[in-house]
């Protein structure tokens, strides 16, 4: 038999191990062992198998968190399917691109949003929809308490595909990156060993699992050395308070951070168990390092990492090594440079665009061969679009993103999507969208609008009903959180709009 490279096998080896061992404790303080977990994922596995879910195949999740949602996923890994996560909060019209573009055989959604899914899955043919209800319930799990615990794992090759996770890129419309077997694997072992994770380790699991940080770093990293997931369906301050003392690592965007630090009763006392924290997903503010640091002792270790690529670089797990500004040095087996848009490799010290090559970059751009090609270069490098600095030493700093790229509380947000649909309001000339800092979000999206040459430019509609509008069409997180209406938007020689002055205008808005 062929050695198997499937992702799920370094999970599976430990389930074996672990049987009796906690791997998750519930938000109501009910225990799954790893050796139920092992059964719930074997039972999941065969019943995608009789919805006719077959190795290869795409099966698309738009559900709330929750455990089943999580076996769904290692289940899929087991059975050799690709796992497609979607941000519960798509709309309709998003949905739709979605679906055309993976073209799942199997969807999973909730009760509430089927009537709006029925007919799009329809439309692009999906094969079977099943329900997952937040609180763990549904036709999904109906079904796989039917099946046998026993599955065979798929045997897979290291470049065959484990998950398809959406990005946005340069067009503004989201792309499929492939995320193989093999990508997952290897920035598995390279954070476990980077981070010291072990079985002794407790994670607080707080985060979403629609996206890399959640659904990655944290899942397969735990799972894989045996170790213990205080489950959350999401981050709560008060929950987090109380739960912060049971860990030893946490895991979070920065948003968490900054919310520990708003209670007075968060310090040394509630992190006493605690060996490390991670922020990743959104630019850590070197003032939250900062004020983290003297309130509980412990420096946040930041990372850097992209869907397309998993985690890049990690500051050191030695606390006096890690630098508040910095994402630290390349992970093992990955290599990293600054290089010119042409491709030229610059030196220490100057900025250029970040790229990386290693066993952890996505295999493309799913049925996207030319953007695939256009954003790799000959020697196999991945351009990550990120502007960054690389010390002597090999630290890298990021300084900007060469895309126009907004991350807002750990996802992408690309302008041109929502500019383009700002420039169909009455009396808007054009619409300029730019994140500028904010303190709960990393970034907040705020849109710029100069008003229509001659009496259009009357008619322009107000904040407020413009943002209710957006409400229909884009999902929550896109939409701008403040709108300023102008005369006309600033403008370089060649008439390009100069987002940096507009960033530089408004960015103290949210201070």
């Amino acid at each position: 038999m062929p050695h198997n490279r499937n992702m799920y096998c370094l999970i599976e080896d430990r389930i074996s191990e672990a049987g009796p061992d906690p791997a998750f404790v519930m938000a109501d303080g009910s225990v799954v062992t790893y050796a139920q977990l092992g059964a719930n994922v074997g039972q999941m596995a065969n019943a995608l198998a009789a919805t006719g879910v077959k190795p290869g195949d795409r099966v698309t999740v738009q559900v709330e968190k929750s455990l089943p949602n999580a076996v769904l996923y290692l289940a899929c890994m087991k059975a050799g399917a690709v796992f497609n996560p979607l941000n519960s909060g798509y709309t309709s019209a998003e949905l739709d691109y979605f679906l055309g573009d993976a073209q799942p055989t199997l969807l999973v959604c909730q009760r509430s949003s089927l009537a709006v899914l029925a007919p799009i899955a329809g439309k692009h043919a999906v094969k079977a929809t099943l329900l997952l209800e937040p609180d763990g319930t549904g036709s999904l799990v109906d079904l796989s308490k039917t099946q046998p615990n026993e599955h065979t794992t798929h045997v897979c090759a290291a470049d065959d595909l484990a998950s398809l996770i959406y990005t946005s890129g340069t067009t503004g419309r989201s792309k499929g990156a492939m995320i193989t077997h093999g990508n997952l694997a290897s920035n598995t072992e390279a954070l476990c060993a980077t981070w010291r994770i072990t079985s002794s380790d407790i994670l607080l699991h707080t985060l979403p699992i629609f996206h890399v940080h959640g659904l990655f770093v944290a899942l397969n990293t735990t799972l894989s050395q045996g170790a213990r997931i205080l489950w959350q369906p999401k981050f709560d301050l008060d929950t987090a308070l109380r739960l912060l003392p049971e860990a030893t690592l946490m895991m979070g965007v920065p948003t968490f951070y900054t919310r520990l630090l708003s209670s007075a009763a968060f310090g040394r006392e509630t992190c006493r168990n605690i060996r490390l924290f991670v922020s990743g997903s959104a630019p850590l503010l070197a003032e939250t390092h900062v004020e983290f640091k003297d309130r509980t002792g412990h420096a946040i270790l930041e990372r850097y990492g992209m869907t397309e690529t998993g985690m890049i670089t990690s500051n050191p797990y030695a606390s006096d090594g890690r630098l508040a500004g910095t994402v630290g040095y390349p992970l093992p087996g990955i290599s990293v440079r600054i290089a010119e848009p042409d491709g030229k490799v610059l030196g220490a010290k100057e900025i250029g665009v970040i790229e990386v090559k290693g066993p952890n970059v996505f295999k493309g751009y799913w049925r996207n061969p030319e953007k695939t090609k256009a954003e790799f270069r000959a020697d196999g490098y991945f351009i990550t679009g990120d502007l960054g600095t690389i010390e002597p030493d090999g630290r890298l700093s990021i300084v900007g993103r060469a895309k126009d790229l907004i991350i807002t509380g750990g996802l992408n947000v690309y302008p041109k999507e929502i500019e383009d649909e700002l420039n169909a309001f009455p009396g808007v000339g054009e619409a300029a969208v730019v994140g500028i800092p904010h303190p709960d979000f990393g970034e907040g999206v705020i849109a710029v609008l100069a008003k229509a040459a001659g009496a259009d430019g009357e008619r322009i509609e107000t904040e407020p009903q413009i943002i209710e509008q957006l409400a229909g069409r884009l999902a929550k997180f896109k939409c701008p959180k403040r709108i300023f209406i102008v005369d006309e938007l600033p403008r370089n020689a060649m008439g390009k709009v100069q987002k940096a002055e507009l960033r530089a205008r408004y960015g103290q808005t949210f201070k």
